[in-house]
């Protein structure tokens, strides 16, 4: 059987390992998470087909 430490004087290393541990035993991430805005501009989707629409290509042989 393990002595019990409390949190504060334990070493760094092991509370980074016991909180790693319990954070790991959560099921859902305790973070709150907020949806897009579907009226915000997206500069990532402005450029994904942005080339091909403007400019069309024909090769001649």
């Amino acid at each position: 059987m393990e002595n019990f430490i409390p949190y504060e004087k334990l070493s760094k290393k092991k509370q980074r390992e016991r909180s790693k541990a319990q954070r790991t035993l959560w099921q859902r991430s305790p973070i709150t998470r907020r949806s897009e805005n579907p009226k915000a501009y997206k500069r990532s989707k402005a450029r994904k087909d942005d080339f091909d629409d403007r400019f069309p290509c024909f090769v001649l042989f």
